[in-house]
C-alpha cells in the first residue's frame, strides 16, 4: 500500500495538506456513514499515522534494502514467513487453538451537554504501547451520556500474535451551569417577580438546543412550583424521543420600593388579611 496514494497527496505534501486530506477522506469512508468502507478507513488511518510523524515518514520514504526478494529463493518461500506465520494471519497457532486477542485501549471523550444533545464527530489520537500513534474519527450519537462506551473493533493494541484489541471510548459529559440531567429529562431553575405569582404572568427559559420556551405562570401560583415542559429534554439514545424539561420557578423580592408602591402593597395585605379572617 502506497501511503501517499492512499491519502491522494504527493510525496512532497506539507503537514497541512496531509491533515486536510486525512480529514476529508476519513469523513468520506467512515464505516458509520452510508457507503462507508471499514477497510479503506483503516488504511487511511494507517497512512496518516505514519506520514504525520516526521521520523516515521523519513523511515517510510527511505526503507532499508531488503536482504532477499519476494517469491522463490534459495531457501524456498522467501519474504512470506513460515507456515506458522501463515496460520497466525488467520488467528490460529500451529496447534489449531485460536490466539488471544491483543489488549483493548480505553480513552475518554469529554463533551458538553449541548454536544451530547446534537451528537458530535471528533478526531481522537492515542498512543499504543509499541509507540505507534493512532488517529481515529469518533462519532458520538445524539443522546449519549456519561458512562456510555463506544467500541471500535480492531483499533486497540497490536504487536503480539493474535488479532488487534478494540478501542473503547468512554463518554464524559461536562456538568452544565444551568441544566442538571436525570436520564433523558432536564431540570433547571428560573426566577420571576412576585407579582407573576399573585396576578399571573410568564417567563422565558433558554433550552439546550439554543432556543427559548415560554412558561406561563397562573395567578395564585406558589414560589417553588415545578412546571413540566414536554419534549424539551434530551433525546433517547435508542429511539430519539425527547424527554421533558422541568422548571422550578422562584420569586424575586424587590429590595427597594417607592412610597406609593408601599402604600399599594399595604392596602393589598389588609384586604388579604380580611379575606383570610372571613
Amino acid at each position: 500500500m502506497d501511503y501517499y496514494s492512499t491519502l491522494g497527496v504527493s510525496k512532497n505534501a506539507s503537514d497541512k495538506e496531509l491533515k486536510s486530506a486525512y480529514k476529508k477522506l476519513s469523513m468520506q469512508h467512515h464505516p458509520d456513514r452510508t457507503g462507508g468502507d471499514d477497510a479503506k478507513f483503516k488504511q487511511i488511518n494507517e497512512a496518516y499515522s505514519t506520514l504525520k510523524d516526521p521520523q516515521k515518514r523519513q523511515q517510510y520514504d527511505n526503507p532499508p534494502q531488503q536482504q532477499y526478494s519476494q517469491g522463490f529463493g534459495p531457501n524456498g518461500f522467501q519474504g512470506m514467513g513460515g507456515f506458522e506465520d501463515l496460520f497466525s494471519n488467520f488467528g490460529f497457532n500451529m496447534q489449531g487453538r485460536q490466539q488471544q486477542r491483543n489488549p483493548d485501549v480505553t480513552i475518554a471523550a469529554r463533551i458538553t451537554l449541548e454536544e451530547a444533545y446534537t451528537g458530535k464527530q471528533m478526531i481522537a489520537s492515542y498512543r499504543l504501547r509499541t509507540g505507534k500513534e493512532e488517529v481515529v474519527e469518533i462519532k458520538i450519537p445524539a443522546g449519549a451520556h456519561s458512562g456510555n462506551t463506544i467500541r471500535y473493533q480492531g483499533f486497540g493494541e497490536e504487536g503480539m500474535a493474535g488479532p488487534r484489541g478494540n478501542l473503547n471510548v468512554r463518554i464524559e459529559v461536562v456538568p452544565h451551569s444551568f441544566f442538571s440531567v436525570d436520564g433523558i429529562n432536564l431540570h433547571c431553575k428560573a426566577n420571576t417577580n412576585i407579582f407573576d405569582f399573585i396576578i399571573g404572568g410568564s417567563t422565558t427559559i433558554n433550552t439546550v438546543d439554543g432556543g427559548k420556551v415560554k412558561v406561563s405562570i397562573p395567578a395564585g401560583t406558589s414560589p417553588g412550583t415545578k412546571f413540566s415542559i414536554h419534549g424539551y429534554g434530551m433525546p433517547d439514545l435508542r429511539t430519539g424521543r425527547r424527554g421533558n424539561l422541568y422548571v422550578t420557578i422562584n420569586g424575586n423580592v424587590p429590595k427597594t420600593l417607592s412610597q406609593d408602591e408601599v402604600i399599594v402593597l399595604q392596602k393589598m395585605r389588609k384586604r388579604l388579611d380580611k379575606k383570610s379572617v372571613d
